[in-house]
């Protein structure tokens, strides 16, 4: 017994020790697990206390709600909703966000990359490019499923990439969902955070790599337990 007790503690532990030491905060919140809309509201922390930036906005997210990611949080033992691939719902968690991204250049103080057609995020299961974004001009394809980072409609013309399930890391489980974005739309998603164009690039003209940005996603409930894992 006292194994098992000191092994569970020491997993807490390390899922805590993961979390940054954030100063800017992406917090989506939405009123239940199987709504696709939302609140998105930022914080900057000074001193040890967090302060709303500029006004909430509505967005938009997974069709079929939010389901537990992998991220820095700990995952209760008892979640009911856990993100899958292709499920139609956004993960819920504490995530870091990796790069911006957009069509062109735009100057920012963040790291943006400019993509291309032949750009791809892999969401086949049995590739080992699995959930990694990839120059299809200088790898092997052993994929049949991606996403073009680039293409005709406004969608990814500015965005940011979330790290969820590990997306540029070796071992992102398979199944557990992949490409995860906030990018631009006005509908629901199979999974991204969206809002309209001006909203994205306000977001990332904010992102300061020094303060470490995270997003917090989740019900109102789930978010109130998550900033608690936060320090």
């Amino acid at each position: 017994m006292r194994k098992i007790l000191l092994l569970a503690i020491l997993i807490t532990v390390a899922s805590y020790a993961q979390i940054p030491n954030t100063k800017q905060l992406i917090v989506v919140t939405t009123k239940n697990w199987s709504t696709s809309s939302g609140i998105l509201q930022r914080y900057e922390k000074e001193g040890k206390a967090w302060h709303k930036v500029e006004k909430a906005i509505d967005i938009k997210l997974g069709r079929n709600g939010l389901g537990w990611g992998i991220g820095l949080h700990t995952i209760p033992k008892d979640a009911k909703f856990i993100k899958k691939e292709g499920d139609g719902k956004a993960p819920a968690g504490i995530f870091e966000l990796k790069q911006a991204f957009g069509y062109f250049p735009f100057v920012v103080g963040y790291p943006y990359e400019v993509y291309k057609s032949t750009d791809h995020c892999v969401d086949d299961v049995n590739s080992k490019f699995y959930n990694k974004i990839v120059d299809s001009t200088k790898v092997k394809v052993d994929y049949k499923s991606k996403e073009h980072m680039r293409f005709p409609k406004d969608y990814y013309k500015y965005g940011i990439v979330v790290n969820h399930n590990h997306i540029d890391e070796a071992g992102a489980k398979k199944g557990a969902g992949s490409c995860i974005f906030i990018h631009i739309k006005k509908v629901p998603t199979a999974g991204c955070t969206v809002m309209n164009e001006d909203e994205m690039k306000e977001i990332i003209k904010w992102l300061e790599v020094k303060n470490h940005p995270l997003l917090v996603q989740g019900t109102g409930e789930v978010v109130d337990g998550l900033m608690k894992e936060i320090n």
